[in-house]
């Protein structure tokens, strides 16, 4: 990465990122903050395209034409050095991407002088050795009150500036903002602090040719839209000014995460059906064998292929037959069109296949089990043991993150990576890594539609994805991707946290694709989780190793288990996406929501009743919860309750009369002879394990058989009261979020439905008095 502006007589490298880091953190137009300088990165009409080496996906490549047009030749990765060791003093040096340095505004820590680093004030300090370390002084600096001795002093970036919905970025106008407007004073301008804080209120710009003071607290809200000029339709990275912007520009910190939003387009590389893999390799590397005249030719890129370690097999076949690979292909080449959405669809038809092809080394697959406890729900497994991901950087948004949505002209507006209309490719990069692919029994999820609670709940998230479009002036039709959708994303979210704790990768480093499409024909219904990196550490195999049915099944049932009950519930289980005009149910930081590098949708459409019953809804979940023995311990050995039928607990309801209703909680486990002494009950409060010994309720005239029974009055089946009801159940000392105060929550499971009580802590110690509950700890 090196500088190359009007200020500098020669390039001067300033630092160094990732490859993979000019796609999503600091592609063109964003803004890199660096130790001692701030710079954007310079649009692609800039970069070296002879040092960006291309990307073969077919696919991915008609998807981007379709968005930026036919011009579009070929996706290319950033450049970046071969080696780690490179002389600071060699051409090798400056292989990198230009930036330029951003903001022009520089503030001196000694005296707080405020001025564009261009204007002789600041000099730049090259270290060509350390180029992070390279800075901006002031020359001669004579502090605050100018009575030191002239030295040179650091200079930083001014970390204020200004960026409008359309893709705009400008400096902060210090001028215009201290004088309150256009001013005819030449003053120089001073930064200085008024407090202990960094708090906007306590930073303030003053003038020293007039008396003009003013603090930065009112460059935001509601005071900085009548204080801050129109935007001018800058864009810093293109040099370039758009004429005519009617977005309003608003104050942004430098390295605010809204200052840049990639916009971007991403495929797996799949083998084509029916194709042989030497057509194949010819396929993924046509870029190097379109121009080959001849077979002298052909051996001679061969062989450059085989040294830079790419087309892995292509030495195991004859030159003769890779020429009469590379003919046919040519002879039966035509333009292919592939549609954005059709993207997925492909990868569906290859990840369904009963025998899926390979692509040594970038598809190999193998089927494994399905979990025997989730046989009725998941159709298929499939292990991916290697896969390559291609992505494509096409543009970018400030401010407000792209929407997805069918209709290109209905997206925010997507700033160009390039001034030159016609520029013939776009930045891509590509990982390998390994995943797991869950296909879902269709017929389950069609009977799962139907159910009222369920369409209850897709009214409802419906409802917030109309708000929430309406609100940011988008059509309130588009986008929606379906309730199939929303239960799958929740599903492989909680899955992704839990597969973090036990395969080895941060969460952050797991990614997914929803496969939820109904209406091309072909319904799908699948998740694939996989892990992508840029070098090999994307490809440990532990994330396959998991996939196999001894290993997921435990690992379904655990993620499903801790979702059932939220840290913080009741608010997050009781949210209403429709009446916030929020894109998300009962979904938050503590039960759903992952890293927004792992999501494909922004953490959007997500909610967990529709895996498990919650709290508030308990009749829309896809999964019946299965209890655990860590759940429940009656007396020494005995097994976990069974799980009761809805006829059986409806038979139990009416008895309630022969059953004392009180105010204590009253538990009893009945067998083939009735417990006359006390049995250990074991209460789970997330790490905390308490014993608790239990009384037995006298109850003669209930018949025998291994069952719980609760009765309390505050027990609520289906969100209706109730009295008493048997089953399996788990007991949790929670906290609430809005009082703050402990109470207790006993979930009584059913195949007729959930029960729960929600007791306060004092209510459930005043058991203790009366002798019913003995805590024995």
């Amino acid at each position: 990465m090196a500088t190359n502006n009007t200020a500098l007589t020669h390039q001067t490298p300033v630092g160094e990122v990732r490859p993979s880091q000019l796609l999503w953190t600091y592609g063109p137009g964003a803004l890199v903050d660096l130790p001692n300088v701030s710079v954007v990165t310079l649009g692609i009409d800039r970069w070296d395209k002879t040092r960006c080496q291309p990307i073969e996906e077919v696919r991915l490549l008609a998807a981007v034409r379709k968005v930026l047009g036919l011009q579009v030749e070929s996706l290319r990765m950033p450049p970046f050095h071969r080696s780690d060791r490179v002389d600071p003093w060699s051409a090798e040096a400056f292989i990198g991407v230009p930036v330029r340095p951003f903001p022009r505004w520089m503030r001196c820590v000694k005296c707080g002088l405020l001025s564009p680093f261009d204007t002789g004030l600041f000099q730049i300090k090259e270290n060509r050795i350390r180029p992070e370390r390279t800075r901006f002084v002031h020359s001669a600096c004579r502090g605050s009150k100018g009575d030191q001795p002239a030295r040179d002093a650091d200079a930083v970036p001014a970390r204020f500036l200004l960026a409008c919905r359309d893709g705009h970025l400008d400096d902060f106008p210090w001028h215009y903002f201290v004088h309150g407007g256009n001013s005819s004073c030449k003053g120089q301008l001073r930064f200085f602090e008024s407090g202990a804080s960094m708090q906007t209120e306590n930073l303030w710009v003053k003038c020293d040719g007039c008396p003009a003071t003013r603090s930065l607290a009112q460059a935001f809200g509601k005071s900085g839209k009548e204080s801050l000029p129109s935007c001018r339709g800058r864009h810093p990275h293109l040099d370039h000014f758009d004429a005519g912007c009617d977005e309003e520009a608003r104050a942004v910190l430098l390295g605010a995460t809204n200052s840049w939003f990639p916009v971007t387009l991403s495929a797996l590389a799949i083998p084509q059906p029916n194709v042989s893999p030497l057509h194949q390799i010819i396929i993924d590397f046509w870029e190097d064998f379109s121009d080959v005249e001849d077979v002298a030719m052909l051996k001679g890129t061969i062989k450059a292929l085989i040294r830079r370690g790419e087309a892995q097999g292509i030495g195991d076949h004859d030159p003769q037959a890779v020429w009469s690979a590379i003919e046919a292909h040519r002879n039966g080449e035509a333009p292919v069109t592939v549609g954005e959405s059709d993207i997925k669809g492909p990868e569906w038809d290859v990840l369904t296949q009963p025998n899926p092809p390979t692509d040594y080394p970038h598809f190999m697959s193998k089927p494994a089990g399905t979990p025997t406890a989730f046989g009725t729900y998941i159709k298929r497994v499939l292990l991916l043991e290697r896969l390559r991901e291609v992505n494509a950087l096409m543009g970018f948004t400030r401010v407000e993150a792209p929407e997805e949505s069918g209709d290109s002209d209905d997206r925010p507006k997507m700033a160009s990576l390039s001034r030159l209309k016609n520029t013939d490719w776009v930045p891509a990069n590509q990982v390998h890594g390994e995943g797991i692919f869950i296909q879902f029994d269709e017929q389950a999820l069609v009977r799962w539609e139907g159910l009222p609670a369920v369409k209850a709940v897709d009214k409802m998230l419906r409802g917030g994805h109309k708000g929430w479009r309406n609100s940011r002036h988008l059509d309130p039709s588009e986008g929606y991707p379906g309730i199939r959708y929303a239960m799958l994303h929740t599903l492989s979210h909680i899955l992704i946290r839990e597969l973090a704790l036990e395969c080895g990768y941060n969460a952050a480093s797991i990614r997914e694709r929803i496969y939820a499409d109904t209406m091309n024909g072909t319904p799908q219904a699948g998740i694939l989780i996989y892990t992508a990196a840029a070098d090999s550490d994307g490809t440990l195999g532990g994330l396959v190793d998991l996939g196999k049915p001894e290993s997921l099944g435990p690992l379904l049932e655990q993620a499903l288990n801790r979702a059932t009950i939220c840290s913080s519930d009741p608010l997050c289980a009781e949210h209403d996406a429709e009446k916030d005009r929020s894109l998300h149910g009962a979904a938050c930081h503590a039960c759903s929501l992952v890293a927004e590098t792992s999501c494909e949708r922004g953490n959007r459409y997500l909610d967990r009743s529709l895996l498990i019953p919650t709290f508030e809804r308990v009749d829309a979940a896809f999964f019946k919860v299965r209890q655990t023995t860590d759940d429940f311990s009656g007396k020494p050995g005995s097994m976990p309750v069974p799980v009761l039928h809805g006829d059986t607990i409806q038979s139990t309801l009416n008895k309630r009369e022969s059953l004392p209703v009180e105010l204590a909680l009253r538990l009893s486990e009945l067998t083939e002879s009735f417990p006359s002494e006390p049995f250990m009950l074991r209460l789970i409060s997330g790490s905390k394990v308490n014993r608790v010994r239990v009384k037995p309720v006298a109850g003669s005239d209930l018949k025998a058989g291994q069952r719980v029974v609760i009765a309390s009055p505050f027990l609520r089946l289906r969100g209706a009261p109730v009295s008493i009801v048997a089953g399996s159940f788990s007991i949790s000392t929670l906290i609430d979020a809005v009082t703050e105060e402990p109470f207790i929550l006993v979930s009584v499971n059913g195949e007729g439905g959930l029960a729960q009580a929600k007791m306060p802590a004092a209510d459930w110690n005043s058991l203790k008095s009366i002798g019913l509950i003995e805590d024995l700890i």
